[in-house]
């Protein structure tokens, strides 16, 4: 089952989990103490770049029958989609500019373009997610409601059709973002209060009709209009599907593989119970993943490749994780803390072969429920007798063993 002591299973006493949080928060401070103007150029020509290429992509299209200007201005409309959903609206939103006090850059007023509204996102995501993150019935996030990603999970019938799930939640990804916060089945059902569940409805319904109607109507037409041809309209239509299918299935596999590959950790309510900051921590770190990236692919992912550090610092502007990143995984080593990261292949392959197998009832599985790839709790280590009376802290304090040495030493 889950991780329930996060101090056990991090092999540290409450004194080191202490230390570590005060050394991440002097962290932050040095970060914040930093901020200026350089981070507000990088802004800025981040956003310039992109409404040049959207703009770009939308001229490109009104000649949309051309092949060539089909091809540019769909491949530049997919680019410019990733970057505003990415980039800057994930990253806008989380409030990580606010302290510009822009009032046109500012997470109360940003609206991406996706169908989800801005304000249930960030309930779902900032609030939920980033609070209670990888905690069970408390993380709607984990497995979205729709997909097994833990043995704590109980397996059902309907879990046969996962893999087919998880292509077409990869397809409509931004739907399914944006009907993760509605709890829709509520509102029918009368479990959710009609005067809460209603007008959010309402909000989503608009915010959707806006969508469809700028990329499938408005655009569209316009490319008909200016080629004097239905066909124009047409193959405009096709390239806003396409734009917007590739920013969907790029921002599911960005997202999927922070959290979901081995050694993302699954916790317990009991993990909350007098949680401290260093505790608080300690879960964001254990429970999220990084992979590795060069320049231009931590900007296309919205430097989620550092999902670790954006755990830590959601409210950190994202340009900055990268320097962050170098501090934290120090801080790993000093307290023998893995640092989970991996090619970016790696990590989605991984997620996929565990979304693929749990699939199956447990029954077919060869893994415990304490100790798999996907599931793994502090009893995973009984085998080591660590978990004999005072004998972890013992172990804890000493120089040479942590975690990242349990780990190792339990594979041997």
């Amino acid at each position: 089952m889950a991780i329930s002591d996060i101090n056990e299973y991090a092999h540290l006493t409450d004194a080191d989990v202490e230390a570590f949080g005060v050394e991440l928060d002097a962290l932050r401070r040095r970060i914040e103490s930093e901020l200026g103007e350089r981070d507000v150029k990088y802004l800025r020509r981040t956003i310039i770049g992109q409404r040049v290429l959207e703009v770009a992509g939308r001229l490109a299209l009104l000649g949309s029958n051309r092949k060539s200007l089909w091809l540019a201005g769909t491949a530049a409309l997919s680019v410019a989609k990733i970057i505003e959903n990415m980039e800057l609206g994930h990253n806008v939103m989380h409030g990580q500019w606010d302290w510009m006090n822009d009032p046109e850059i500012h997470s109360t007023s940003w609206e991406w373009d996706m169908v989800c509204a801005s304000p249930h996102w960030k309930h779902s995501h900032n609030y939920i997610h980033h609070k209670y993150t990888n905690v069970l019935d408390m993380d709607h996030d984990v497995g979205y409601k729709v997909l097994r990603v833990t043995r704590d999970q109980q397996w059902r019938p309907k879990n046969l059709l996962q893999p087919l799930q998880n292509l077409i939640l990869a397809a409509t990804f931004e739907w399914g973002i944006a009907l993760h916060d509605l709890d829709l089945e509520g509102i029918i059902k009368g479990t959710r209060p009609r005067d809460e569940g209603i007008p959010e409805l309402k909000l989503f319904l608009a915010k959707a009709a806006r969508q469809l109607g700028k990329d499938y109507v408005l655009f569209p037409a316009a490319s008909g209009l200016a080629q004097r041809s239905p066909k124009g309209a047409a193959t405009a239509l096709g390239a806003n599907l396409t734009a917007n299918l590739v920013r969907n299935v790029w921002a599911y596999a960005v997202i999927f593989c922070g959290h979901f590959p081995d050694g993302a950790e699954k916790f317990t309510a009991d993990t909350l119970e007098d949680e401290t900051q260093g505790q608080w921590y300690l879960r964001q770190m254990l429970g999220t993943a990084n992979f590795d990236a060069g320049p231009a692919l931590a900007f296309m992912s919205g430097n989620l490749c550092y999902q670790i550090e954006h755990h830590l610092y959601p409210d950190l502007p994202s340009n900055r994780l990268a320097e962050v990143s170098v501090a934290v995984r120090e801080l790993c080593e000093k307290y023998d803390l893995p640092y989970n990261t991996d090619s970016f292949t790696m990590q989605y392959l991984r997620t996929l072969r565990t979304i693929n197998k749990l699939a199956l009832p447990d029954s077919f599985l060869s893994d415990t429920v304490d100790d798999a790839p996907e599931t793994t709790s502090e009893r995973r280590f009984d085998a080591l007798g660590e978990r004999a009376p005072g004998l972890r802290t013992a172990l804890a304090r000493m120089k040479d063993r942590g975690l990242s040495r349990a780990l190792r030493t339990r594979r041997l």
